[in-house]
């Protein structure tokens, strides 16, 4: 779109009405926005086109039509997280992302529904493009949902436990969960202050990296090093880059679909240059203790007036979470903070023993579950749809390494599987770069599901 947008073969605002039109057309079957404002974007669209005729080019994303969480602050749209005990009244300022993302010129055309929230992994009433009687993932499952789709190349997400990277997994695009502070969250409502993040939902892991750089609010051309640019490795290859395979408990059990998916996607990545070390990191055993034991009490802390004056309001398991993190006493917090030390170490040690460049992972144990399904059957026990997502992607909101989704496949029912790159530190880049480099040698990025 960018590339075409320059060449003058099309304009900002007939991208941003093909967008509009798409979302008009496709809501009704897939639920995926809350909220589209057709008259804003068109203006902003056309002062866009004025200005890049005149010679002002605010890079990648000028012009380009994107969505927005609405969980995420929008000057003039009403945040309601997905729930019944927010407002209407209209946010009185952007979102510091949201911000980034103006000045960089980017056209919002709406915001997409969130898991009530965003606690949750099914984002009702969205439905998954690729099979509208399944879930979309959550909690942004209306953002890779719209993307999927082909309404927008990109939308905002947010990340607690797996909210980017679980959505984008079932819906068969790229999500990526920045290093944890990379991106402001000031102007979003909180789930969980000290796991959450935010990021994009994208068509492509290198929209994804054109994406994070905007949100940065860094000018891509002023960048002089690759841990402030995200774009830097994306054609660095992965010869000689050494990948570390994670077996073991909390990646095991899963379907025998994902399995054999995530193998093939493996020996591509070797076939490529990847070195390949097998490992386990024994204590990611306890991640669902850690990860829930942090997310209900800090959820409590935030949400403690809406609980107590809209209790009928709340999803019931929402508000179980919630009440049990204002009752469970604070020894049982502190041993979370003390779990989560443990298992960001023990990531850190395997990274540095085995002299790792990346993790990677399937990202999650099973393919999209259909909307009204509650548990997941493996071949020796059965377990909680929200526990199976979580407890392969929460190891890395603990740890607050960067991690990204991408599509390798399909299982034996035609729905994605996901592929997740896990990196150092700040090391965001080697990630993109990682998964820039499979993509660039798969074609699973572009299928598209067939939604009309």
């Amino acid at each position: 779109m960018s590339r075409q947008l320059r060449d003058r073969k099309v304009s900002a605002q007939e991208l941003t009405a093909i967008a509009l039109r798409s979302a008009s057309r496709l809501n009704d079957k897939i639920g995926a926005f809350e909220l589209i404002d057709e008259q804003s974007a068109l203006i902003a669209a056309k002062r866009l086109d004025e200005e890049l005729r005149s010679g002002r080019d605010r890079g990648p994303l000028h012009g380009i039509p994107i969505a927005i969480k609405d969980i995420i602050d929008v000057f003039g749209w009403p945040t309601r997280c997905g729930s019944d005990t927010y407002s209407d009244e209209p946010a009185t300022e952007d979102a510091v992302v949201v911000r980034n993302l103006r000045e960089c010129g980017a056209v919002l055309i709406g915001k997409t529904v969130p898991h009530e929230l965003a606690c949750g992994v099914y984002s009702h009433p969205v439905r998954n493009p690729w099979n509208l009687s399944c879930l979309p993932g959550g909690s942004s499952g209306g953002s890779a949902a719209c993307v999927a789709a082909g309404i927008v190349p990109m939308a905002l997400g947010s990340d607690t436990g797996g909210s980017i990277r679980i959505p984008a997994s079932v819906c068969g695009v790229a999500g990526i969960k920045p290093t944890f502070n990379r991106i402001s969250c000031v102007g979003a409502k909180p789930l969980s202050w000290s796991l959450d993040h935010i990021g994009p939902i994208a068509a492509s892991v290198e929209d994804c990296a054109l994406s994070l750089q905007a949100m940065l609010g860094f000018d891509v051309s002023s960048v002089r090093n690759s841990a402030c640019d995200f774009t830097a490795l994306l054609n660095s290859g992965l010869e000689g880059l050494r990948m570390g395979v994670l077996r073991g408990a909390p990646f095991e059990p899963m379907h025998s679909g994902v399995e054999v998916t995530f193998d093939r996607a493996v020996d591509q990545l070797e076939i490529i240059g990847a070195q390949r070390v097998d490992v386990t990191i024994p204590e990611l055993e306890h991640t669902i203790a850690a990860e829930f034991a942090i997310v209900g009490p800090e959820a409590a802390h935030y949400h403690r007036k809406r609980l107590r004056e809209y209790p009928d309001q709340i999803d019931p398991g929402i508000k179980a979470l919630l009440l049990a993190g204002l009752l469970l006493p604070s020894t049982q917090y502190l041993r979370g903070l003390q779990a989560r030390k443990v298992i960001a170490d023990a990531i850190r040690r395997c990274f540095d023993h085995h002299r790792l460049d990346i993790i990677v992972t399937p990202t999650l144990p099973a393919t999209a579950a259909t909307r009204d399904q509650e548990v997941f059957e493996y071949a020796h026990r059965t377990e909680p749809v929200t526990i199976s997502y979580v407890r392969t992607t929460a190891p890395f909101n603990l740890s607050g390494l960067p991690a990204l989704s991408v599509p390798c496949g399909f299982d034996n029912t035609g729905l994605p599987v996901g592929l997740q790159f896990v990196g150092r530190p700040m090391e965001d880049a080697t990630v993109l770069g990682a998964g820039h480099a499979y993509e660039s040698t798969t074609t699973w990025h572009k299928e598209t599901p067939t939604v009309s």
